[in-house]
């Protein structure tokens, strides 16, 4: 509060007006800052009236500042300050406090200065700190409130419940600075390369020109979207304050949290083990995360009785599982990874009991594990005993028919699979037969455990089991789904499975978010959810189409000789991308929003117009349009509307299937879905307390319903996969899917929590991890040539989100020049020439200044984005590998797709161990050939060979040419060092190498040994510097 004058001030006689700066201290003493001369006069220019008081600023209401009442009379001086306050009959009409005192003024004055004593006046009077919530009277008549309590001044201010934290200024604008530096520098450097050809050699400059132009443009494909990374935080206090706490539209506290459906996807359970599994259902369940909103959904797309009846069993352990889980604060709640861990499991605990009741709880596991392990023999056993029994029946009737006498043909009966009921498994059966195999059975859909109550329902004491008293002992949801196959109907591999998942759990719990998780990726933080739900619920998620959180693998070798941890692009590509428009779908650890998963728009979107995006502008809202134009073509033809847009994209679905109940849920799972509406900056929120009415229980008709939508017949003349759902197409269907919903104008974000969320296995073995990038790059060729290409997307997609999507689809096709550049060293040494006429100081200069830019952007990416170096060195060194073999193949089956029309078909990744149960990283060492080692270890033998013959080249030579085998060499040890791993990949245990790389080692030799004899044939007579060796 500061006080200034009506009128000019005074000059004084120096001619400056008499202006003191000041300030107060903590005990309410007024410090002088003005020069010594001007201290003399400080103590009576306060006290009296002149120039100075004018220009004091005052502080904030304080008791030595306020007007006092004196015993019988208010007094209109404040302390210390004389006139110069402001008049005392104003600051009594402020009605903020009124103080009472006893004591005279002046005998709380300091004696020497004459200010006022602040500490002394709080201590020896009953003076008040005003209105606030750190203090508040219990007098009625010290404040005039009109009604204002103290519970007014506690609600806690409206907090949100996510935030950006960016990237330091002083890493991220160097960062920027190198990138340009460097395309500058590359700019000249290809260009003074084009200008100086090597005319002793054209065909060697023209490759290698080649492939250094698409190198750079590969580069500024993958740079360009790394210039903006971010990073994000949320705040689990606000999202358990706004949603789980009483308020008054909340009375009994109950969480008011929207439902979520996680999905876990299996196919075989010979690749993939029952126990992982049931593992991964295990950790879903104890998920911390409100039971009554929680649901959980396996699809077993090979209708396996074994995966059915393991999680059966997985559902009965869960009821001592996940209470002990709750009782004890358990950190995984996978039982196997918590077993397993090598941290002490006594650690932060508390309880008592806690050493007895995991003594307990880790032998019903162990029971549990065998009970897993011995499920195949058991299901054998049971089907050989029915079928006996049936057999022996048929036999009997037989019998009977024939008078007694037993037919002498042979009477057969079919081998079913059979449930432990007594019934036969409508899935697929041990012996294979008609409407029972893989690709022909029956839908199946189980619900395990039932629809929890709303309640909490707490556990008593038992004594065959744990103490649960006081503990939660619901359990979510569970269900087993497994879709209806028949001949003659394309299944569109998981995309096809996950969308009948998304129809089945939309008829029974509708959660308005979707967690997808493959079956050997478990829950690692139990609070993930939440973590992801900060994002959902904050302001402006009602735009947010997608959670993704960063992948973690366990069970890698310690030197992660394959890079199978690929931080290089969880921790640096999609950070960097979050930046953007949001990080691409990477298939598992996704929550995506159910009404984002159905092909509509996000309430609002913005366009990006101009050749660089560089005009933003609000997108139309096509969904109001197409409302309004479809009350004026009831009566039309369908055939005859016209579209809206002129992309696809931007076009509604409309063709759900003929589901009466699953179209009335899409509406549901839109508002359940909204933001809370608490603040007048969240925009189409919903109430609060609009999530506390229980769900209903389940009854026959809805099971029936969820049955029906999981036929193969349901999709025919509908929208599901083209517009709706998982995208079919491609063999990555989750790239297409999150682009697909990006192309819309939605976003989406990348959640990276300090204990990671998920956690799953990788293949460590070589043949393994290059048939997973095979499966990756191919479909990445298939985008390209698709209408999924990002050179046909909307305006609604960023400029750089385009370069992004670009990239993806791109890639591959960088392997036919990666495979030229690797064989161009090793032709320099055999025809003795290269890639440059001479090794001059222009181009080794522009090659030092390239070397050191990348050097340096690559230490502040690591810097960034909290890579180590090593991590770094083997994703370049796997970048050689995987572009070298994997990239080049997929490249050749993409084009014999789109010409040919050859169906491509991929092995499921296996993801059980190695059998060396010693050894947690034998299948590191296991060599499994196969042809797309063909290439790489052509490449390593060709430039071994190259390198031992240019130098008996130059040794022998008359004019040895050092530069040229310098320069040849320094190349071919580069290729060399990043095969490192691949050839180290070949050599098995203990330099167990299998005979087929001896042998195509041999015949790589001899060949390149005999095309440079006849394409450079030695002369009659070769002179050394021994004298003449006649040949």
């Amino acid at each position: 509060m500061a006080s200034t004058p009506s009128s000019p001030p005074k000059k004084t006689p120096s001619g400056r007006p008499p202006v003191k700066f000041a300030r107060r201290t903590s005990s309410g003493r007024i410090a002088s800052l003005s020069r010594d001369d001007d201290l003399d006069s400080m103590s009576g220019e306060f006290s009296g009236q002149n120039d100075y008081v004018n220009y004091t600023v005052m502080m904030p209401p304080t008791p030595d500042n306020q007007p006092v009442a004196g015993s019988g009379e208010n007094s209109g001086t404040s302390g210390g300050d004389g006139d110069g306050g402001g008049g005392g009959g104003a600051k009594m009409d402020r009605r903020i406090s009124v103080m009472k005192s006893s004591t005279n003024k002046s005998m709380l004055l300091r004696t020497q200065t004459g200010d006022f004593d602040h500490n002394r006046w709080l201590f020896e009077t009953k003076g008040k700190y005003g209105i606030g919530n750190a203090y508040w009277s219990q007098e009625e008549d010290t404040y005039e409130s009109d009604g204002v309590s103290r519970s007014d001044f506690m609600d806690k201010p409206w907090k949100p419940l996510t935030r950006k934290v960016k990237v330091p200024g002083g890493v991220l604008s160097p960062y920027r600075l190198l990138v340009v530096i460097r395309m500058v520098v590359l700019s000249f450097f290809l260009a003074w390369r084009i200008q100086n050809p090597n005319p002793d050699a054209m065909w060697l400059w023209g490759m290698s020109i080649a492939c250094e132009v698409w190198f750079a443009f590969s580069w500024l494909l993958d740079i360009l979207p790394k210039l903006n990374p971010i990073n994000r935080a949320t705040d689990l206090g606000a999202l358990r304050d706004k949603f789980e706490q009483r308020s008054p539209s909340n009375p009994k506290g109950r969480s008011d949290l929207p439902g979520v459906d996680v999905f876990v996807s299996t196919a075989d359970p010979d690749k993939e083990p029952p126990l992982v599994t049931a593992n991964t259902i295990l950790s879903i369940l104890a998920v911390d995360y409100p039971i009554e909103k929680l649901s959980c959904y396996i699809s077993d797309d090979g209708g396996a009785i074994l995966t059915f009846e393991a999680m059966a069993e997985a559902a009965n352990f869960a009821q001592v599982w996940v209470p002990f889980c709750r009782k004890h604060n358990i950190e995984p709640r996978n039982p196997d990874s918590y077993f397993n861990s090598k941290t002490d499991p006594t650690k932060n605990k508390k309880r008592p009991d806690f050493v007895k009741d995991r003594r307990w709880i880790k032998r019903e596991y162990d029971e549990f594990k065998v009970r897993i392990n011995g499920l195949p023999e058991a299901i054998r056993k049971r089907s050989d005993m029915y079928n006996s029994r049936e057999e022996a029946k048929e036999k009997k009737l037989a019998r009977d028919k024939n008078g007694g006498i037993l037919p002498p043909e042979p009477i057969m009966v079919t081998k079913a699979t059979w449930m432990a009921d007594g019934t036969h498994w409508p899935g697929t059966w041990l012996s294979p037969s008609s409407d029972h195999t893989k690709g022909d059975h029956a839908g199946i859909l189980q619900v395990m455990t039932k629809v929890p109550e709303n309640e909490p329902v707490m556990g008593h004491q038992d004594e065959e089991k744990l103490d649960f008293t006081g503990v939660d002992i619901r359990l979510p949801m569970f269900a087993y789904v497994s879709r209806e196959k028949r001949p003659g109907y394309d299944h569109n591999k998981k995309a096809g499975a996950m969308n009948a998942m998304v129809r089945a759990s939309a008829i029974l719990s509708n959660g308005p978010f979707i967690l997808n998780l493959d079956c050997d990726h478990y829950i690692y933080n139990s609070l993930a959810i939440k973590e992801g739900m900060c994002f959902m619920m904050d302001r402006g998620g009602d735009r947010i189409c997608y959670i993704q959180f960063p992948q973690r693998f366990e069970g890698i070798d310690p030197s992660d000789r394959y890079a199978n941890h690929n931080t290089v692009f969880f921790d640096g590509n999609m950070r960097a991308l979050d930046g953007l428009q949001g990080p691409v779908y990477v298939g598992t650890g996704c929550m995506f929003r159910r009404y984002a998963l159905y092909g509509f728009h996000p309430p609002r979107a913005n366009e990006y117009l101009g050749v660089f995006g560089q005009t933003k502008t609000s997108a139309p809202n096509y969904q109001h349009m197409q409302q309004s134009s479809s009350l004026h073509s009831e009566l039309e033809d369908e055939s005859d509307t016209q579209p809206l847009t002129s992309h696809p994209d931007l076009s509604l679905p409309k063709k759900f299937g003929n589901s009466a109940m699953f179209t009335e849920s899409i509406a549901i799972a839109e508002f359940q879905g909204r933001p809370l509406a608490d603040h007048s900056s969240v925009k189409n929120g919903r109430p609060p307390g609009a999530l506390l009415l229980p769900r209903p229980p389940l009854d026959a008709p809805t099971v029936a319903e969820a049955v029906a939508v999981i036929s193969c017949w349901y999709e025919d003349k509908t929208e599901w996969g083209e517009r709706i759902g998982w995208i079919y197409g491609s063999v990555t269907e989750d790239v297409v899917t999150g682009y697909r919903m990006h192309n819309r104008g939605w976003r989406s974000v990348y959640c990276i929590t300090k204990r990671d969320a998920f956690r799953g296995t990788a293949p460590i073995n070589l043949t393994d991890r290059l048939h997973q990038v095979l499966r990756w790059a191919t479909g990445s060729v298939e985008i390209f040539f698709s209408k999924n290409n990002a050179l046909l997307a909307t305006r609604r997609l960023k400029f750089l989100q385009r370069v992004a999507y670009l990239n993806v689809g791109i890639y591959p096709f960088t392997s036919i020049f990666l495979v030229v550049y690797c064989f161009l060293p090793a032709l320099s040494l055999l025809s003795g020439q290269f890639i440059v006429q001479g090794l001059d100081v222009a181009f080794l200069s522009y090659l030092l200044l390239i070397t050191i830019c990348l050097t340096l952007i690559s230490l502040l990416e690591v810097k960034w984005s909290g890579i180590g170096l090593e991590e770094w060195w083997r994703n370049e060194q796997f970048w050689v590998i995987g572009g070298t073999s994997a990239h080049l193949v997929a490249v050749i089956q993409g084009l014999l797709k789109i010409i040919a029309g050859i169906e491509i078909s991929f092995k499921l990744t296996s993801k059980s161990a190695g059998e060396d149960e010693e050894d947690a990283f034998a299948d590191l060492y296991i060599v499994k050939w196969t042809s797309l080692f063909l290439m790489p270890l052509t490449i390593i033998v060709v430039n071994i060979v190259a390198v031992v013959i240019g130098c008996s080249r130059t040794l022998y030579s008359v004019i040895p040419q050092w530069n040229k085998l310098m320069g040849g060499t320094f190349f071919s040890f580069w290729v060399l060092a990043h095969m490192y791993p691949f050839a180290k990949g070949l050599m098995g245990r203990r330099g167990r190498v299998p005979t087929i790389v001896y042998v195509w080692a041999g015949l790589v030799s001899i060949t390149v040994s005999l095309l440079l004899i006849s394409i450079s044939p030695p002369d009659d007579t070769t002179t050394t510097s021994g004298g003449n060796v006649q040949i």
